[in-house]
C-alpha cells in the first residue's frame, strides 16, 4: 500500500511540475520539442509496424495459396491429375 501511495504521489507531483514548466515561455519550447521528438518515435514505430504487417500478410496469403493448390489437386480426379511416371 505504500508503494501505490509513492505512485499516485510520483504522479502527481509530475504534473504539477509539468503544468510549472508550461507556464514559462522557455519550458513550453523544451516541452513542445520533447512532444515533436515522442510523435517522431511514434510515427517511425507505426510505420515499422505496417511493413512487418504487410510482409507477414504476403507470407500468409503465400502459404494459403500453397494449401488450397495441395488441397485441389489432392481432391482432384484420378483422370486429370498429374501421371507420377
Amino acid at each position: 500500500m505504500k508503494n501505490v501511495l509513492w505512485f499516485v504521489l510520483g504522479i502527481a507531483g509530475g504534473f504539477v511540475v509539468a503544468h510549472l514548466v508550461n507556464k514559462d515561455p522557455r519550458g513550453q519550447e523544451l516541452l513542445t520539442e520533447v512532444d515533436l521528438r515522442i510523435s517522431e518515435f511514434t510515427d517511425r514505430i507505426a510505420e515499422a509496424y505496417h511493413a512487418q504487417e504487410a510482409k507477414i500478410e504476403g507470407l500468409v496469403a503465400g502459404a494459403k495459396d500453397a494449401a488450397d493448390d495441395v488441397l485441389d489437386s489432392a481432391t482432384a480426379p484420378a483422370s486429370t491429375a498429374p501421371n507420377a511416371n
